[in-house]
């Protein structure tokens, strides 16, 4: 299996996952009401920054993304905390200086917890707020990126809190759930146009997968329509319109799963009868090669980018086997003539991982920054 020279690899991380939550945001709060494990320092970047990204550098690697946390940014509604700006210069400095490509996003999960307080993208001062936020990164560290990739996984960030009510603020409407899906959207959308004014490229993070019925019966059909208009379409319309139609230079996305929907709505594992990994879903690398197939029927004659794939848990065989069989769609379809500018792997190192704590691990490196044969195997593949 080979890719063609330029083909970019890269690791992908967010600011709560490899620094910690912070007092100034929602999830502090998620933690402290007991619906999530503590963080902590997340992975310990913070104070390693400097060498992970030196020893990301060394393996091959080519990109790193980041996010920016508008809470540690932002703390207080218009005031912004100067050392935070300064620690996160000194890190985008440091990732550049180390030879890496860094694409920066500005919303990964957490949000201020003064913006959530006034209803975060439900707000009626939402767009005006993430606008403002916007243009202050861009003028802020607009000289330190690489490239932009505004909002990570608009999908799961609406399901989570407002369908499933597993992520802040934990609603469970499904009107909320469309609201908001809608809304965020929208915000990353704007966030690409005013972005790319600076010259550098934009990436969507969508969270993409092809949906299966559960069963032959017409209630799962519809069932599987309705979530599959909301994984794709609310997104594909805004890609459509003639506002946005040179938003994005890149059309990236996250793929993890391809889920059966029953007559219900609910979601279930997909394929049936395959062996569920440790965070109840099978890992099955030939959806990635259908996210891909129909995201090029959908949006012909574009340049995309697989900007998050990775293996949860402690079978680093596993982790092997599924990230080859996963390289090995994309290979396929750069074979097929599809223009993928590169593969982001979730995640370097060990880090937090949300409701599951430090209990799935995803890293080619562990805690301690010592390389799992995973990461011997994707070095392999990036001499190739």
């Amino acid at each position: 299996m080979r890719f063609p020279t330029g083909f970019r690899w890269g690791t992908s991380s967010s600011a709560t996952q490899t620094q910690g939550a912070t007092p100034a945001d929602n999830w502090w709060g998620w933690e402290q009401a007991g619906k999530a494990p503590a963080s902590g320092d997340g992975s310990g970047f913070d104070d390693r920054y400097a060498a992970d990204f030196a020893l990301l550098a060394d393996w091959g690697f080519g990109d790193y993304r980041l996010s920016l946390d508008w809470a540690r940014l932002e703390p207080q509604p218009g005031r912004h905390d100067a050392r935070a700006i300064e620690h996160y210069r000194q890190i985008l400095q440091a990732g550049r200086q180390s030879g890496l490509s860094i694409w920066v996003c500005l919303l990964h999960t957490a949000l201020p917890k003064w913006f959530a307080a006034d209803g975060g993208f439900l707000a009626p001062s939402a767009r005006a707020t993430w606008a403002r936020h916007v243009d202050f990164i861009g003028e802020t560290f607009g000289d330190l990126a690489d490239g932009w990739m505004p909002v990570n996984n608009p999908f799961s960030y609406a399901l989570k809190g407002y369908l499933a009510g597993t992520f802040p603020p934990g609603h469970t409407s499904r009107d909320e759930f469309r609201t908001v899906l809608q809304a965020i959207h929208q915000a990353d959308f704007e966030a690409a146009l005013r972005l790319r004014q600076g010259g550098r490229p934009t990436a969507t993070n969508e969270s993409l997968a092809v949906l299966h019925p559960a069963d032959d019966s017409a209630a799962a059909a519809a069932a599987t329509a309705d979530l599959d208009a909301a994984v794709w379409d609310s997104w594909l319309s805004l890609a459509r319109m003639t506002r946005y139609e040179s938003a994005f230079d890149l059309y990236g996305f996250s793929y993890y799963y391809a889920p059966a929907i029953t007559a219900q709505g609910k979601i279930i594992p997909y394929p049936a009868g395959e062996p569920v990994g440790p965070q109840g879903y099978v890992v099955w690398p030939e959806g990635l090669g259908q996210v891909l197939t129909r995201l090029r029927a959908e949006l012909p004659g574009k340049r995309y980018l697989v900007a998050e794939i990775g293996y949860g848990g402690e079978d680093d065989t596993q982790r092997i086997a599924y990230l080859t069989a996963a390289l090995r769609q994309v290979a396929d379809a750069l074979t097929d003539g599809m223009d993928i500018a590169g593969v982001h792997l979730w995640t370097a190192v060990d880090n937090y991982e949300w409701l599951d704590g430090f209990s799935v691990p995803f890293g080619l490196f562990d805690h301690n920054r010592e390389p799992r044969p995973s990461a011997t195997a994707i070095q392999a593949l990036m001499r190739a």
